[in-house]
């Protein structure tokens, strides 16, 4: 795979395709494979690796998830999973509470 310093993983493209998807299609796939993203279940960085659309796969922890289709954790998805969280603890600290209170 060829690979140039200014145009990055784009550069196995040569000067086909125009330059503007060439600089989308590295900037994506920088972001794919950045030693940022993280492993959900055991957080390590950089091991990731996208086996499908959508689907990552952890190689170290070997768990297998959807994410983004080409970062594993997308922005709404981070949004959504804490308010997912938030919620799911407001629920059980109410159940806690209406049991305890049942138990008197």
């Amino acid at each position: 795979m060829g690979r140039t310093k200014i145009v990055g993983p784009a550069g196995r493209f040569g000067a086909r395709y125009g330059s503007t998807l060439r600089k989308k299609v590295a900037a994506i796939e920088i972001k794919m494979r950045s030693k940022e993203n993280r492993c959900p279940f055991c957080k390590t960085p950089g091991r990731l690796k996208r086996i499908a659309f959508g689907i990552w796969k952890c190689r170290k922890c070997g768990a297998v998830f959807t994410g983004g289709a080409y970062v594993p954790v997308t922005i709404m998805g981070k949004t959504f999973s804490k308010e997912e969280e938030q919620a799911l603890i407001a629920k059980i600290k109410a159940r806690a509470a209406s049991v305890y209170s049942a138990k008197k």
